[in-house]
């Protein structure tokens, strides 16, 4: 099943997400959709709070990134997940969001992470991961901790950003896939 994506300006997006025992009902299904419902988008990373579920699981795929080392077999789940440690010097890069569509912007991220969480079977896994791997799991980790790409904005550009955001928020944008726009009239 195909979810929709929730819009800029839907609650979910800011609150910090619950983790999730394995005993969660429906689980394996809802990974599969959640991988469905990203490639229909054409994403490379999908949170469970992007498709109105609080809870600590995102799922990425790198694989658009072929031309990059090791990323075609990038693909992973990731539960309950904790970044334990991050280092080195903040690199700038291009990101956008699936919940933000069409707005790209540079943010600033540290290039190496170390994370501990559970894979599908929960099993605990500690890795560390650099360069683009990295700031792909930072973006989506970022989604279950209630923070968006545009939160490391400066207040310049989130002022020069705010109509086009508002304008998502009431579904004054066309996309490709489907989405739930918080402030549209007539919903």
């Amino acid at each position: 099943m195909i979810f929709p994506i929730v819009a800029y300006g839907t609650p979910v997006l800011k609150q910090k997400a619950k983790d999730i025992t394995a005993d969660y009902e429906g689980l394996e299904e809802l990974i599969d959709d959640m991988f469905e419902t990203m490639y229909e988008a054409n994403g490379i990373g999908l949170a469970a709070p992007q498709i109105g579920k609080s809870i600590r699981l995102f799922i990425v795929d790198g694989s658009p990134f072929d031309d990059e080392d090791d990323m075609q077999d990038f693909v992973k789940i990731f539960i309950n997940p904790q970044i334990i440690e991050q280092e080195g010097e903040e690199w700038d890069f291009n990101e956008g969001c699936l919940s933000i569509p069409d707005i790209r912007e540079d943010v600033k991220r540290k290039p190496k992470i170390r994370i501990r969480y559970q894979d599908e079977n929960f099993d605990e896994i500690v890795e560390e991961y650099d360069g683009v791997k990295a700031r792909i799991i930072q973006h989506e980790y970022d989604h279950i901790e209630g923070v968006l790409f545009t939160d490391y904005l400066s207040p310049l550009k989130k002022r020069l950003l705010k109509r086009r955001l508002n304008d998502i928020a009431k579904g004054d944008i066309r996309v490709s896939y489907r989405m739930k726009f918080p402030l549209k009239k007539g919903r």
